[in-house]
């Protein structure tokens, strides 16, 4: 089972690299600059390429919420621990899968106007709770002081994607900078599956990486603290 687990979670990391790897295929491919989400809209010839990689990323973090073993992330502070980061990653990727198979109309158009059509607002709505919540689960992974290398490279990814991302969508909805704003997307979108290849190695690690032995001199320390009650006569 432990074997298997680990084959999963490997098998997770892989598709989002993948995946990541196919979407800057696809980007460096495209003959102008592109938001991330035109690669895949209606007439692009990188559509299909795409779909395959937002599908891959969707499976890689499915697979790595259904395969992370119980207890191995133990985010701090009750806001933190109110949803299991299992379930949190589990809903991000159902939202870049249903992202994955409806994609923007053509150029994407902005949220406001009448070129927006309902499709857009499936596809933006499901992109951005995909990114809230690979987010949150980097702020959760980011909290968990056991785990110290992954909760720093998680809040480096975290604040990255949150203010890359922000200032992309900031630039597009005023319609300033688009070349610049398409480049800030695609590099949030990077940080972030390579955070999501980054947390499923690291728990196929954990999952196959025996307990720590205690050494002789741990238990010398735990034999000196323990106090012995005086004796009753």
């Amino acid at each position: 089972m432990t074997r298997a687990r680990a084959a999963a979670l490997t098998l997770a990391a892989a598709l989002a690299a993948v995946g990541l790897i196919l979407i800057w295929a696809a980007r460096l491919s495209a003959d102008r600059f592109l938001y991330v989400s035109e690669l895949g809209a209606d007439g692009e010839p990188t559509a299909v390429v795409f779909r395959w990689a937002m599908t891959a990323v969707a499976v890689g973090a499915a697979i790595t919420a259904l395969a992370m073993p119980a207890g191995a992330l133990t985010p701090r502070g009750r806001v933190l621990r109110a949803v299991p980061p299992a379930l949190v990653l589990l809903v991000a990727a159902a939202a870049f899968g249903l992202a994955s198979q409806v994609t923007c109309t053509r150029y994407c158009p902005l949220p406001v106007g009448p070129g927006f059509t309902w499709q857009d607002l499936v596809h933006t709505s499901a992109a951005v709770v995909g990114f809230a919540g690979a987010s949150w689960v980097m702020l959760q992974v980011a909290s968990d002081a056991r785990l110290k290398r992954l909760a720093r490279f998680s809040l480096v990814a975290a604040l990255a994607v949150a203010l890359i991302a922000a200032t992309g969508g900031i630039l597009s909805l005023l319609q300033f900078g688009t070349e610049v704003g398409g480049l800030l997307e695609l590099v949030a979108t990077t940080v972030a599956l390579a955070w999501l290849v980054g947390l499923s190695l690291f728990l196929a690690i954990e999952t196959v990486s025996p307990p720590p032995r205690a050494t002789e001199r741990d238990a010398e320390r735990r034999y000196e603290r323990v106090e012995v009650p005086p004796a009753v006569y």
